[in-house]
Order: C-alpha cells, then structure tokens, then sequence
C-alpha cells in the first residue's frame, strides 16, 4: 500500500471545523485544571531525629510562628549602647540569628552561611531588610560584638549593612524573654564556657512577628528571599516572587519551601489557556481560500 503525501480538497478542514476542534482541546485543558487536593512535593524532615544524648535534652527549637516578640527587651549594640528591639522594627522584615560570640564551632558556621546566602541576594541588609544577631551569653561584651561585625561586615561587603546588620549582647532577663518568645532552648554544657545550642535563623515580619524558621546551617538564598517578600507583606520584591510564592509553600516542618504541585499545573495551564485562546482568536479571523 503506497503513503499518499496530498490530500483532496474534501479532505481539508474547513475553518469551523477548525476552530470546533480547537474549542475542543481548549475544554479538555481547563478540565485538567479543575481545583483538586494540592499535591505536595514531600522533602524528608530534619527533625524525625534519633534519641539524643542527655546533654542536648531540651535543646533545639519550638516553632512559634505568628507569635510576637517582646519589642521592649532592652540590649546593647556593638557600640555598648543600650537599644530597644523595637527600633530595629517597623518598616522592614528582620532575619534573627542567635548565637553566641565565644563559640568555637556552630555560632561561626551560623553566621558565615547567613553572610554567603546574603551575598547571594540582590537586597541589601539595611535596605530592604534589618538583621539582628543576638548573643544568648550574658558574659559577651559589646567589643567582642563589635569584633565579631566588622568580620562580617567585610565578608558581606555593602556599604549599607553598617545602619542594617546588628550585632547585641544583653543581660540574662532580656534574653530569656527573647529566646523563650522565639522558643530558641539552649544548655549550658557543665564545666565549661560553651553552650549546647540549636542552629537556624529566624525571619520576623516589620511588626515583630515570627514568620519563617530555617534550620541547619545552610540558608538557599532563593528561599531566604521567598521568606523576605512574604514578612515584608509584598512590600519588596518583584512579580516573579509573587508568582514563586503562589507555587511554594513554606513548611514548618522541614523549614522550607516546598514546591505545590497543583499550583504549578495551574500556572502553566493559564498559559497554555493564553496560547490557546490566540490560536482560536487568529483562526476565527483567517478567510477561507477561494476555491480554484
């Protein structure tokens, strides 16, 4: 049987036929995105941990998100000068990071991840956003804070994270209202000067609310600035976060933002729908060839 490679003109769609066919697949594609149950990317949680040792019972983090922070806690800044929390507040998101300046260890890896995924970010500590590292010691002076800034502000490197990045020792009272708030629970390890202590940042909103945990001692700087637009309440950002932000979610579980299936479908199917509808507008308007 020989392939034919023509068609008679009998066998040519008319134009009504056409568009029949087309209005058809555009039906079939908005079926596909009906709302259903959102399909969740699943990413294995860091806190389905074994049994720790005794030292670190008690120790890690109670998420408390939309909890607010006690703005009145009193501290000093790295110049020695007694700060309230809440002058940091008010019109910018603010990332906190609680360590302590003697740590010989995890403090220093907190803090270097925090400066890389910064670096990474095109908004600016100071800017579009307040950081704040708190010191959980007591016996931490303002010099030693002052020490541990300019290290990192020379790692940061912008101008405007001297006015935006901040680094405070305080008094016991102060910083157990303020870890307790944050539900940050720490050990001191007996018989020496070092802490048992959780690792994570954590991301408020201008008004001092929790909004986001992350764990660890990494910080995606995609997710950082996620994190940033949404405490903000889109104050910052651009139209692609908006959009990153309708096909993520944050999980308080795991600390990140995970990827929701269904919203992703529903977004390339707009798309599709767009491209589509052009389709269907341009062949309702195509003129049939007059017939030789």
């Amino acid at each position: 049987m020989r392939t034919r490679f023509y068609q008679t003109d009998a066998e040519v769609p008319s134009p009504n036929r056409r568009l029949r066919s087309l209005a058809t697949l555009l039906a079939f594609c908005a079926l596909l995105l009906a709302p259903s149950r959102p399909l969740r990317a699943q990413v294995e949680s860091p806190l389905n941990a074994r049994s720790n040792p005794a030292i670190l019972q008690g120790v890690g983090i109670d998420q408390r998100l939309n909890h607010q922070i006690p703005l009145n806690l009193t501290f000093r800044d790295e110049t020695g000068k007694t700060v309230a929390l809440g002058q940091y507040f008010g019109k910018k998101p603010v990332i906190l990071s609680l360590v302590y300046f003697s740590c010989p260890m995890l403090c220093t890896l907190i803090t270097n991840a925090l400066a890389h995924s910064m670096k990474n970010l095109d908004f600016t500590a100071g800017k579009q956003f307040n950081v704040l590292t708190v010191s959980f010691d007591p016996h931490d002076t303002p010099q030693m804070a002052a020490d541990k800034k300019a290290i990192y502000l020379n790692v940061y490197g912008r101008r405007a994270a001297d006015r935006g990045w901040h680094f405070l020792t305080g008094d016991q009272q102060s910083i157990t209202a303020l870890t307790q708030a944050v539900g940050f629970h720490y050990k001191r390890i007996p018989g020496t000067d070092q802490f048992a202590h959780a690792t994570g940042i954590i991301v408020l909103t201008p008004q001092g609310k929790i909004s986001q945990y992350f764990y660890g001692i990494q910080y995606p700087a995609g997710s950082l600035r996620l994190a940033l637009v949404q405490a903000s309440g889109d104050r910052i950002g651009n139209p692609v976060d908006q959009l990153l932000l309708y096909c993520c979610e944050y999980d308080p579980t795991t600390g990140k933002y995970d990827f929701i299936v269904a919203r992703m479908l529903q977004v390339g199917g707009v798309i599709t729908l767009l491209i589509l509808g052009s389709i269907i507008f341009v062949v309702a308007r195509a003129k049939p060839h007059p017939q030789g």
